[in-house]
């Protein structure tokens, strides 16, 4: 079994864990990047037709613009190949392949006490800080909607879906109303029969405002990086959908038509609020993702849904510990390619100086 020591280890090697690796290096650290997959992170397995929502200008990592027209909306592709680009220009030990099982304590470094972390395949390292990058994205959320264990048609999570051909002819509840939700609905109305199955009315946000992309306004006035911004830009009943008028034009056409939330599933029949039953073929479930970071439940680090304790992004319960890349970790972009890198660059600056505050007090203990 082969040990290696590191001043930084980044699990996940997607966008939160490349940008996490960059303002490491410029910190003076020479962080390992652990992926299971390639470095591209979920973005090769979204649907075919996905783009950002933002525009490319606004969409780059630490120290390397997005190439292309800057006001247009890079696709799924050109996302992964951006990613995978940085990856190889990076000075950065990436490591490619590399799952990480298990997250512990009890490893010794030259500052004292660190996490050991077990990859796939038994090999260990060893460092005094880790930070979590595998992002929000990586485990698909499937909620617990009565009947739907025992539904006899087909139910996928959105992160199945990669084209609307297969389910062409057939009968198709989305249930979710935020962005990837009405983007898949619409899409899929031209070759089936869609509903958009929501809790609350669709809310839409405006992409433009002024001639210019909302995001654009968001980082001029401060929207984006600010915290206690998410009650203005979240508030409300039902996830905001960016559109520039053609998803709203769309829906009120009826094709796809929007529901009330079902009450349950029957069999092959969807039970609507009103009592009202169909036959269903599919039920695809556009309800988002939770963190993947199971790997750290020996560490007593997540909460009891399994969603990390932190604060910023910095553990409350393990100090050494970060993340980077989750949603509203600090501000409405941190999820985002324009917003990893400063979200790493506020947690590293605290994991630093957290490690030089306990080193501190350690060597005073001796004296």
């Amino acid at each position: 079994m082969s040990t290696h020591t590191a001043s930084l280890i980044v699990i996940g090697g997607g966008q939160a864990g490349l940008a996490t690796a960059r303002v490491a290096r410029d910190l003076g650290l020479a962080p390992v990047v652990l992926e299971a997959d390639r470095a591209e992170g979920s973005w090769p397995h979204y649907y075919d037709s996905l783009t950002l929502f933002s525009p490319a200008r606004r969409s780059a990592l630490p120290g390397a613009e997005f190439p292309g027209d800057p006001d247009g909306y890079p696709t799924r592709d050109e996302v992964a190949a951006y990613l995978s680009g940085y990856a190889e220009r990076l000075d950065a030990d990436v490591r490619t392949g590399h799952r990480v099982e298990r997250v512990d304590r009890g490893a010794t470094t030259r500052d004292g006490d660190g996490f050991r972390v077990v990859v796939s395949g038994g090999e260990e390292l060893v460092a005094p800080l880790v930070v979590a990058a595998t992002g929000a994205f990586s485990r698909p959320h499937r909620p617990a909607l009565a009947g739907l264990h025992s539904f006899t048609g087909t139910v996928l999570h959105s992160s199945d879906y990669r084209r609307p051909e297969p389910l062409a002819g057939k009968r198709v509840v989305i249930v979710g109303g935020g962005n990837s939700a009405v983007q898949i609905a619409i899409e899929l109305a031209a070759v089936a029969d869609v509903t958009l199955a929501t809790r609350h009315p669709l809310r839409f946000m405006p992409q433009r405002i002024a001639g210019r992309d909302v995001h654009i306004w968001f980082q001029r006035t401060g929207l984006d990086s600010a915290g206690w911004a998410r009650p203005l830009l979240t508030g409300g009943k039902g996830t905001p959908v960016m559109d520039t008028g053609t998803y709203r034009d769309t829906i009120a056409t009826g094709n796809p038509d929007r529901r009330p939330m079902f009450t349950r599933l029957d069999g092959d029949q969807i039970v609507w609020d009103d009592g009202t039953r169909e036959h269903v073929d599919v039920v695809l479930l556009a309800t988002g993702y939770r963190p993947g970071v199971d790997y750290l439940a020996d560490l007593g680090a997540l909460d009891d849904g399994g969603l990390p304790r932190h604060r910023g992004g910095v553990s409350t319960t393990s100090p050494g510990l970060g993340y980077v890349g989750l949603e509203w970790q600090r501000s409405f972009a941190s999820a985002t390619l324009r917003g990893v890198g400063a979200d790493a660059r506020h947690v590293l600056t605290r994991l630093l100086k957290q490690a030089r505050t306990d080193k501190k007090a350690i060597a005073q203990a001796a004296t």
